[in-house]
């Protein structure tokens, strides 16, 4: 009786293995296709944006896997990202001065094309945001200077989300 239990039981087991898939989820091979990120420009009024942001894009395509970072040379997929907009909200303010703010949310705009460079073929065209809150404290410029690698990590996760698994 136990063995015919066991026997049945084993096959439930492993059912939700089969459908598990490691690497890409685009039906690519891991790293079959290169990808080279052309320097971010700035339209923008802040500093070390374009840095910052070049930096976390290459970080979370290595750690993706999907495309190999082409650093030299003609990547298999050419990407060209344009920061079109730096934006400040205030989300909470003192409690005795309504006007000065205690939390701001900080979000980064950016327009990304990404081309296929053998075929002609539009692969992302549309623009992508990152944000994060900030506490202000002291100085607001501190805060934010601190806040930048988290707003650029997330724009950068968005980006390579789409340049991967494609869009939604």
């Amino acid at each position: 009786m136990r063995r015919a239990i066991i026997f049945l039981a084993l096959p439930l087991l492993f059912t939700g293995c089969l459908g598990y898939k490691v690497g890409p989820t685009n039906g690519m091979e891991a790293g079959s296709r290169s990808i080279q990120f052309l320097p971010p420009l700035n339209s923008t009024y802040e500093p070390r944006v374009g840095e910052s942001l070049s930096q976390a894009l290459r970080r979370q395509i290595q750690r993706d896997g999907t495309y190999r970072l082409n650093t030299k040379g003609d990547g298999d997929v050419l990407v060209t990202t344009t920061i079109t907009r730096y934006d400040r909200q205030g989300l909470t303010f003192e409690a005795r001065d309504t006007l000065a703010v205690r939390d701001y949310r900080v979000a980064l705009f950016a327009h990304v094309n990404a081309v296929d460079r053998v075929t002609g073929k539009t692969i992302v065209n549309r623009e992508f945001r990152g944000r994060t809150d900030v506490r202000v404290g002291s100085d607001l410029s501190s805060a934010e200077r601190q806040a930048l690698p988290l707003i650029t990590e997330d724009l950068a996760r968005n980006i390579t989300s789409a340049l991967c698994d494609g869009e939604w």
